[in-house]
């Protein structure tokens, strides 16, 4: 299990997709890396302890950052807090 950080939504110059946020991973710095986190699942925790859960979709950009698609948006609160990436 690594635990990663949930940055910002992905998003356009209008257009800001819900279900569709950018984690940042310690481990990995580049595009090759970023690659092999690719099809894991990531879990985020609410405060008051309830999951929301997504998958890893791809890289986004050359440094490292994944794209991930949830089952349902996080709220707001979420941006800057932890999020668990799951072993397959």
């Amino acid at each position: 299990m690594t635990i990663g950080k949930v940055i910002q939504f992905r998003r356009g110059r209008r257009v800001i997709h819900e279900k569709h946020f950018l984690i940042e991973i310690p481990d990995s710095k580049n595009r090759e890396q970023a690659e092999k986190f690719v099809g894991k699942k990531v879990i985020w925790k609410s405060p008051a302890g309830k999951e929301i859960t997504g998958k890893i979709s791809g890289a986004h950009g050359n440094k490292g950052v994944v794209r991930a698609i949830f089952e349902r948006g996080l709220p707001g609160q979420a941006i800057t807090t932890k999020i668990e990436v799951k072993e397959k």
